[in-house]
């Protein structure tokens, strides 16, 4: 034991010292620290930082924080019985950090009141409320058929390269002025993919209530281990200050590589997939975070959109089984649907949102009731129509032009999300059939003007519905007699 006096406050800090006994990649075995615990933060003699990871009877295993080169066997390392805690402040909206907390943009140190720790219990079930409010992503598919809560844990998952980054930057895009902080964290993705995402946040000015948390693949292994929760806890600043807050984990994929490097070098046995065992404790643990808090404790709401990629649009892996587990539903990401053109190509037959319904506007859900089922019955007699050349009823014709119009109506470019007022405006023509006879650029057409035009006729319009959430006697009119007249000045 080594014992230090400081002259402020008269305070004793004592240091437990142990004794580097090997030095495996990232993972440092250590001879002494009888007292330490996982999760506990040691100092190397050096000044690197490292976690507690593991220990038996003889070593302790610890995971460096950095790049483990300038530690050889014999050096001191010191065990200050601290947990790993991290600053947080308001400061760190509009900057990249990283999972550290130690700013990576060049704009200068952020000043932080204090530090708050990284690996913390979920909040207690008695913590919680029932999720309520909307989360608004401006995705029509999301919106109307797939809702999502705020507070809810909403996984994207699909192959490579199928929008799963772009659907999640559009979500974060689409909370300005909505009063939601939004934190991206990257785990283990190339630096190239990062500087995309920071130009999209900063062209579309979604860096002012924006954090980015980077844990990029050339960082140590241990800090893109640490990335996720180090995006949590900056998360759960804001929540229990009465906050609403959005987290995208992009992706879990890449962390779950990162554990199963560790955890092989600890020599843990390997088990589905060489994953080794507690890997799903981990991940729920995460999980479990998110939520929506008591009035007491400020209302505050944590909403993860972890991202997970599989290959050729296999779901029965072991991660990907594992977090659909725990999480609230799934978005399905198809290969085909983006192959063909249709964008976000997301799978309404594979994509559920178990509790989003709950927090969706009652004008939103009134509307989107049929969507999914109309959508999905369009798809199914597509494929039969395909296959057998054979005249068709009326019919059959008329669910095809209904199923076209909802197609193009999904149809979305990317980084241009819509609000729901709009979306509402979209599905309330489409429920009285004035879509389905026009053609794929008249349509488009419509999605372009229509909302414009009626912002020019009621300037009311928007902000009545967004504070009713539903269509009243007087919006209903309006929008009757507006859907009349556009299309009266369009022919």
């Amino acid at each position: 034991m080594k014992a230090k006096t400081g002259n402020i406050h008269s305070t004793v800090e004592i240091h437990e010292v142990g004794v580097v006994k090997s030095v495996h990649k990232f993972i440092v075995f250590v001879k002494g620290l009888p007292s330490c615990v996982n999760g506990q933060m040691v100092e190397f003699v050096n000044g690197l930082k490292g976690l507690v990871i593991g220990f038996n009877e003889e070593e302790v295993q610890i995971l460096v924080l950095g790049s483990a080169s300038g530690i050889k066997a014999g050096d001191e390392v010191y065990n200050k019985g601290r947990f790993l805690m991290l600053p947080a402040d308001d400061g760190f909206l509009g900057r990249i950090v990283d999972s550290l907390c130690e700013v990576q943009d060049g704009l200068g140190p952020i000043q932080a009141a204090r530090d708050y720790p990284v690996f913390r219990d979920a909040p207690a079930v008695m913590d919680r409320v029932p999720v309520e409010d909307t989360l608004e992503t401006g995705i029509l598919t999301i919106d109307g058929a797939i809702p999502i809560g705020r507070g809810q844990r909403q996984l994207l998952i699909g192959d490579r390269l199928t929008g799963k980054t772009t659907v999640a930057l559009d979500t974060i895009i689409n909370q300005k002025g909505k009063d939601v902080i939004c934190i991206y964290c990257c785990i283990g993705k190339p630096y190239s993919s990062l500087l995309k995402v920071l130009d999209v946040l900063k062209d579309k000015n979604a860096m002012d209530y924006t954090i980015v948390v980077s844990g990029v693949a050339s960082t140590s292994p241990g800090e893109q281990y640490l990335s996720p929760y180090t995006a949590c806890m900056l998360g759960e600043y804001f929540m229990y200050k009465g906050r609403d807050v959005l987290i995208v984990f992009d992706d879990l994929t890449r962390h779950a590589w990162v554990y199963r490097q560790i955890s092989l070098l600890l020599g843990r046995a390997p088990g589905r997939e060489a994953y080794p065992g507690d890997i799903f404790y981990l991940h729920s643990q995460l999980m479990e975070r998110a939520g929506q808090l008591k009035p007491e404790l400020g209302e505050g709401s944590i909403t993860f959109l972890p991202i997970v990629e599989i290959q050729q649009g296999d779901v029965t892996g072991y991660i990907s089984t594992n977090i659909i587990s725990m999480t609230d539903g799934q978005i399905y990401f198809s290969t085909p649907l983006f192959n063909k053109g249709f964008r976000p190509p997301i799978d309404l037959g594979l994509s559920v949102s178990r509790i989003g319904s709950r927090a969706q506007w009652p004008a939103m859900k009134g509307l989107s009731r049929s969507l999914r089922l109309d959508y999905l019955q369009y798809q199914e007699l597509l494929q039969m129509t395909q296959l057998r050349a054979t005249s068709l009823s009326k019919e059959a014709e008329q669910s095809l032009r209904r199923g076209e119009a909802i197609t193009q109506l999904l149809i979305q470019p990317k980084n241009q999300p819509v609000e729901i007022e709009k979306q509402i405006i979209y599905l309330f023509a489409l429920s009285l059939g004035v879509l389905d006879n026009l053609s794929t650029p008249e349509i488009h057409k419509f999605k372009d003007d229509c909302y414009l035009r009626i912002k020019e006729w009621h300037p009311e319009f928007a902000g009545k519905l967004r504070e009713n959430k539903v269509i009243v006697d007087e919006s209903m009119e309006i929008l009757y007699s507006s859907l009349q007249r556009y299309f009266e000045e369009s022919t």
